[in-house]
């Protein structure tokens, strides 16, 4: 149930950006987005993980393994980047008012947000191709989601090479992408608190407090599942932790995190509840 609220409660809220009018704006193109990749996200891990619920399979392929990660690195880096675009989006609607609608044209946003998609589906390739370059032998078990330390410590090979070809990957991704964030929102909040009347105040914060709740999230859950010394890796403690953040963390999850994030950037979001009721 909560897979199906999921699928059509992000497409609902794509197809109503796209056909109201009123919501056609930077802003909602670059949410417009998130919610088609979380739409496809939620559909990477969760069809199978029920397929195994329900029957006595609990296989996956290898191809499949690697489709499922493909995918699942393909989303992820592409909404880093949206993250940035959006941050950097804030940045001038909130510092640069008057010229916003000329600095943020729809040719810039779309180069944005096409430059999203591929710089992530380029660094997927390349976390894909780095990890499934090494031999694999003896048992082909893994008490694990399907994710890519699991993966290297089952191979038989010297990972090393490996492990630091993949932190530089998603390092040079995530820390890009989190110094562009901190550099707009810590402007943002310079020119909030520059603001005199507080109904002004209150107005920009409540537009930019949402994003960054959303996004300290997801990045703290990143840093926090994926900065850790190999030396502490632990399969079990691992795999307890994913369940945690997949189950309970709207972050990093194909369940909640498309759910949850509809209610953080939109619902209480009162252009976006006029639209809904208009549509309706």
């Amino acid at each position: 149930m909560l897979y199906l609220i999921t699928l059509s409660g992000n497409m609902t809220l794509v197809v109503l950006i796209r056909i109201d009018s009123h919501l056609h704006m930077p802003i909602y193109f670059f949410i417009c987005n998130l919610y088609f990749l979380y739409f496809w996200y939620t559909s990477v891990y969760t069809p199978k993980i029920l397929a195994i619920c329900v029957s006595d399979d609990k296989c996956i392929s290898l191809a499949g393994y690697r489709a499922q990660l493909f995918f699942c690195c393909a989303v992820t880096y592409t909404e880093c980047c949206l993250l940035a675009a959006m941050a950097y989006d804030r940045l001038v609607a909130i510092c640069k008012p008057l010229v916003y609608s000329s600095t943020m044209s729809s040719s810039l946003c779309t180069g944005l947000v096409a430059g999203s998609y591929i710089r992530g589906f380029l660094n997927s390739i390349a976390h894909i191709a780095n990890t499934f370059r090494l031999s694999f032998c003896g048992k082909n078990i893994i008490d694990h989601f399907c994710d890519a330390p699991p993966l290297i410590k089952m191979s038989c090979t010297d990972t090393q090479v490996c492990e630091k070809v993949l932190l530089g990957v998603v390092g040079f991704m995530v820390l890009s992408s989190i110094l562009t964030i901190l550099i707009s929102y810590f402007n943002v909040l310079l020119a909030i608190l520059r603001i005199q009347t507080a109904s002004g105040m209150y107005k920009a914060f409540s537009t930019c407090a949402s994003r960054v709740i959303s996004v300290t999230l997801f990045y703290g859950s990143l840093l926090i599942m994926y900065s850790r010394p190999s030396s502490t890796y632990s399969p079990r403690k691992d795999k307890v932790a994913a369940l945690f953040y997949t189950v309970v963390n709207p972050v990093l999850n194909p369940v909640l995190k498309p759910v949850l994030n509809p209610l953080i950037y939109s619902l209480r979001n009162k252009d976006v509840q006029e639209a809904f009721w208009k549509a309706m």
